[in-house]
């Protein structure tokens, strides 16, 4: 007991012992959880959820309840105020939140018929109440522990090495569902149950990882709770971000939470088939994760924000012209490219989102400033899913055709150009709405900015450097033969190159 409660405590300095075994207990707490996030939501639960009749707004409700509780980080905050130890809260409500998940998975066993959705949703809700609290006492103890200048690269790392566990996971799982779909269909709910109580148990072995793991002693907050929220809005550059990052989170909550059902209910696909495409943009996300976790310490994660988040938005409007091909291998083909863009795109921008906010959140105040982002984006998040299953029966019902004509010789040729109808109404609103966003991230200012452009033209000339075969294994610009100042040389080389080739081009 005693060496149990030795481990709850926080520590007045973290040794690099410490420190290296922390780091490699976090990625393996990110296994467990991520596998956990396997079984227990995203695909998975929306078939799960399809299966037991859920309407389109339950469907939306399912996409919004992990950003709709997030008004309860505010609690974790008053927790962490009074027993000043974020290791004890975020352990215990993680505790906590596997309890909901166990019980999904039981219940089905040990009574007659399926669960509801209306059971179904409230377990959900308190599961994601519990994390909540846990997740932001969390992200306050790793922004501690963790060197700032190293927070991009360990971050992309870690969500690289969980990625690749979801892959895997997904891809076998999706196999199995549908083995028992079609061999067993009395069974699916079954098959469902088992998941949940895979992801539950799971959950708990994450748990007593973070036990392990070491807090730094952290300096306790001072004030009320809504007065030191409120601190943080008053702080005009990190409410600058809070701007942005609420409209691009709804825009994009406003398209992305239905993919999969369309795929399943619109274009028909096999479940297999959409967590094939699932997987894909994943590990196209675990190759950028390799490249642009280092580039986010180096340059600026608003710098990553600014180079993908364009690309991001044209798989969302690309979405909605999916259904318009007569070829099923078009089509195929379209999801494919779609996916990989979007799985590029998404892993970058989520890193950098997540760590802009941990580097322009005071270090003592880190939690506060965090959970307010937190709860910003979460609302947003949460009302773009469930306007858009409130509004999809109605869509469902109306279509915009645009076509041109042509009349030769009293024959007439119609050539479609757009056709939207249902979940592609929400597909282009979404990419508009997020393309206007855009214009939002400017107002924020971050530490070591560095101008689109120029990061463009450093990693081309990296690459570039990096391909030449005169250069020995292993050679990089990083390396030590090559000092920071014969970087910058590089770069205005390239500069200078690039300008003139503009001027020849404009002559």
């Amino acid at each position: 007991m005693a060496l149990f409660s030795m481990r709850l405590k926080p520590v007045e300095t973290v040794s690099d012992s410490q420190l290296n075994s922390g780091l490699k207990l976090i990625i393996a707490d990110g296994l467990s959880a991520e596998a956990m996030v396997v079984f227990t939501s995203g695909t998975f639960l929306t078939a799960m959820a399809i299966h037991m009749g859920a309407s389109n707004f339950q469907l939306g409700l399912f996409a919004a309840l992990p950003t709709f509780t997030t008004i309860f980080q505010l609690l974790s905050v008053w927790l962490v105020q009074k027993f000043n130890n974020r290791k004890l809260v975020t352990s215990a409500f993680n505790l906590l939140a596997r309890v909901p998940l166990l019980a999904v998975g039981i219940m089905p066993l040990l009574f007659t018929g399926t669960t509801s959705i209306m059971v179904l949703l409230t377990l959900l809700f308190f599961q994601h109440i519990f994390g909540d609290i846990a997740g932001a006492s969390w992200n306050a103890w790793m922004k501690d522990l963790i060197p700032e200048g190293r927070l991009g690269s360990f971050f992309s790392r870690r969500t690289r090495i969980a990625q690749t566990l979801n892959v895997t996971l997904s891809l076998a799982t999706a196999l199995c569902i549908d083995y028992v779909k079609a061999h067993y269909p009395a069974h699916e709910i079954t098959a469902y149950s088992m998941l949940f109580l895979a992801g539950g148990m799971l959950g708990m072995a994450s748990v007593f990882l973070l036990l392990r793991t070491p807090e730094p002693q952290p300096v306790r907050m001072k004030g009320n709770v809504m007065t030191l929220f409120g601190k943080s809005l008053k702080n005009k550059n990190f409410r600058n971000l809070l701007v942005f990052n609420s409209i691009w989170a709804f825009a994009l909550n406003l398209a992305t939470p239905f993919f999969a059902v369309y795929m399943m209910k619109t274009l028909q696909l096999p479940l297999s088939y959409v967590i094939g495409l699932t997987i894909l943009g994943q590990l196209s996300g675990i190759v950028a994760l390799k490249l642009w976790g280092n580039h986010s310490d180096r340059f600026s994660n608003k710098t990553i924000i600014r180079i993908w988040a364009p690309l991001y938005i044209c798989c969302i409007l690309g979405f909605a012209f999916t259904d318009m091909s007569s070829s099923h291998v078009v089509m195929l083909v379209m999801l494919v490219l779609i996916h990989i863009l979007s799985g590029t795109a998404t892993a970058s921008i989520n890193l950098a989102l997540s760590n802009i906010g941990m580097k322009l959140a005071p270090k003592n105040e880190a939690m506060v400033y965090i959970s307010s982002k937190n709860m910003f984006v979460a609302f947003f998040s949460t009302i773009a899913p469930m306007i858009g299953g409130l509004m999809a029966d109605f869509f469902a019902s109306h279509q915009f055709a645009w076509n041109l004509q042509f009349s030769t010789n009293g024959q007439v040729s119609n050539f479609g150009i757009l056709t939207l109808h249902g979940w592609n109404y929400f597909f282009i609103i979404g990419g508009l709405i997020a393309l206007l966003s855009l214009r939002l991230l400017t107002r924020v200012k971050e530490e070591g900015e560095v101008s689109k452009g120029r990061a463009v033209i450093y990693m081309r000339a990296e690459f570039k450097n990096k391909l030449r075969n005169n250069r020995p294994a292993g050679y990089s610009l990083e390396s030590s033969n090559v000092s920071i100042s014969k970087r910058a040389q590089i770069v205005r080389l390239f500069k200078r190159k690039t300008a003139n080739q503009s001027y020849k081009r404009s002559a």
